[in-house]
């Protein structure tokens, strides 16, 4: 399964690179796909690249949605694992 992250855009270089901030943690992102994002723009991420520029509604929404699936995935570990929450 693949999954594309919505990062916003907080610094880029001249040669279609860019550090996009990522739920909290600021990464490289090739901007070759998706050259016209600037600073303050929210792009989806996947494997390094940009891949889609996406409204800061859709991104909020998205980080949400994965927050949820990160919280019951955690929630199951431990109903199957209850060891491990000590």
């Amino acid at each position: 399964m693949c999954l594309a992250v919505p990062g916003k855009v907080v610094k880029r270089d001249d040669d279609l690179k860019a550090t996009v901030d990522m739920m909290g943690i600021e990464r490289p992102v090739s901007l070759r796909l998706v050259p016209t994002a600037r600073v303050g723009d929210y792009i989806l991420v996947h494997a390094g690249f940009g891949i889609q520029i996406v409204d800061e509604q859709e991104a909020q929404e998205t980080l949400e949605l994965i927050g949820t699936m990160t919280e019951l995935a955690e929630e199951d570990q431990l109903a199957t694992n209850p060891a491990e929450a000590y």
